[in-house]
């Protein structure tokens, strides 16, 4: 019952986290792929908690048609046991008649070796056939303790899931701080700009990050406000957070004119995260699609052999 209610929520929350992540215009953060690389911080756990989720729910079900399987099996055994127990208690009570028969008729001595020696043979097999079904009961309750979801793995998953409410939590105190700031500042869109890049100038990228959020809620030029923020991601080296956000710019408008060191920056964070196949055709797009530029210079000597 606690396996279905946990996957029951996380079947519930995850669509939600799921469904907001924003189509990429080349691939990066997309959680519903295959291979999903550029992922935030709050996007692996997301997709983290979706893998373990999966695989628990596969495991429960399989175990519970398992479980139901093995239920019947034992049933069976057990009323086979108790039919070969009352038979052996009715052997028993022939043997002691047999018993009495042959005091008072000691004169058929033969007669009454021969039905005790089948009667003992009876018990033995009784006996042979209630050890072999013990055994088969006991490797079925091994099977179940091997094969069913153990505690650590149910307190894995508890855990897992109570981190992910955290993020949540968070997420949601994020958004209601962002909203209370938009209401409070009595800036234009035009004055949080200058003072955003100003802020960006001097490199006190905490405060410039702040105003550039403050515009994308105001949708007052998101592209280049997302490319700002993946910019100063990129250069404190948080490189998912950083891919994720030049992938946001690029979705929004394709056809700015800092494309190319957006294509350049995005194709060295992925080779800083390890993706190398990804970095290497970001390369040659670059390369293919600004060939003149500054950034195709560049990219050329990352693609030499």
């Amino acid at each position: 019952m606690k396996y279905s209610r946990i996957v029951f929520l996380l079947s519930c929350i995850l669509p939600i986290f799921l469904s907001a992540a924003e189509p990429s215009a080349f691939g990066a953060g997309d959680l519903t792929s295959t291979n999903p690389y550029g992922l935030t911080s709050n996007e692996k756990v997301i997709l983290d908690t979706k893998k373990k989720l999966h695989t628990v729910s596969v495991k429960s079900n399989n175990q519970a048609d398992k479980l139901d399987s093995l239920r019947e099996r034992i049933d069976g055994l057990q009323s086979v046991i108790e039919s070969l127990s009352r038979q052996a208690h009715h052997n028993k009570i022939d043997l002691k008649n047999q018993t009495q028969e042959n005091e008072l008729k000691s004169n058929n001595s033969s007669e009454y070796e021969k039905r005790l020696s089948e009667l003992a043979q009876k018990n033995e097999v009784s006996l042979t056939k209630q050890e072999l079904l013990i055994s088969e009961i006991s490797l079925i309750v091994d099977e179940i303790n091997t094969k069913y979801v153990s505690k650590e793995e149910f307190n894995a998953l508890v855990k897992d899931m109570n981190n992910f409410k955290t993020l949540v939590t968070k997420e949601l105190k994020a958004s209601s701080r962002k909203t209370t700031k938009t209401k409070n500042d009595t800036r234009t869109s035009a004055e949080i700009a200058k003072a955003a890049k100003a802020y960006f100038d001097r490199k006190y990228y905490t405060n410039a990050m702040q105003d550039y959020e403050l515009l994308i809620s105001k949708n007052y030029k998101p592209a280049y406000a997302y490319y700002m923020i993946a910019e100063m991601n990129y250069r404190r080296k948080n490189y998912s957070n950083a891919i994720s956000y030049f992938k946001k710019s690029s979705s929004l408008y394709s056809k700015a004119s800092y494309m190319p060191k957006l294509m350049l920056h995005t194709a060295l964070s992925m080779l800083e995260s390890g993706d190398n196949g990804h970095a290497k055709a970001f390369f040659g797009a670059i390369v293919s699609k600004y060939p003149g530029s500054a950034e195709a210079k560049e990219a050329k000597l990352y693609l030499q052999p």
